[in-house]
């Protein structure tokens, strides 16, 4: 007997030694445990991948909620910009208006000042050039009559 048959029984012994002590089976249970391992990993990974996709389109839906509302707001103040501006706008015609209006009283009030002052410069002017004039021509208590009577026109007629 060589050593050819000798390893050859040996390997029949080594691999009845194995299935008497039940290796392949606790082989092909650790490896069931293995693939249910395996698997349940694989179903977590896709619970997970699912939770992670939902949080995802909830995100990306809270992000268009917050664009269209930031929209809705830029355009709100945009408005509400155009509306003060309008408003001031409004306001300074108003106030200028008013000035102007003020300015045009107190213009008239100063040109009916001045044609009052003119009026009774002239008067003054009328009655001392009729006093100089009747002092002149006329002597006495006549003079002084007729100066009295045209001041009393005078003053009439401008009033």
């Amino acid at each position: 007997m060589d050593a050819t048959f000798w390893a050859f029984v040996s390997l029949v012994l080594f691999l009845a030694l194995l299935v008497y002590l039940k290796i392949p089976g606790k082989i092909g249970s650790a490896l069931d445990k293995r693939a249910d391992t395996i698997s349940k990993e694989l179903d977590e990974a896709r619970r997970l991948r699912e939770e992670a996709q939902a949080l995802l389109a909830e995100y990306q839906r809270k992000r268009r909620e917050a664009e269209e509302e930031a929209t809705a707001i830029v355009a709100e103040a945009r408005l509400e910009a155009e509306r003060l501006t309008t408003e001031a706008n409004e306001a300074l015609e108003e106030m200028i208006e008013r000035r102007t209006k003020a300015a045009e009283r107190k213009i008239e009030q100063a040109e009916g000042q001045a044609i009052a002052e003119v009026r009774a410069r002239a008067t003054d002017l009328a009655v001392a050039a009729a006093r100089e004039i009747l002092g002149k021509t006329v002597k006495g208590d006549l003079a002084d009559g007729l100066l009295g009577k045209s001041i009393d026109e005078v003053k009439a007629r401008l009033n």
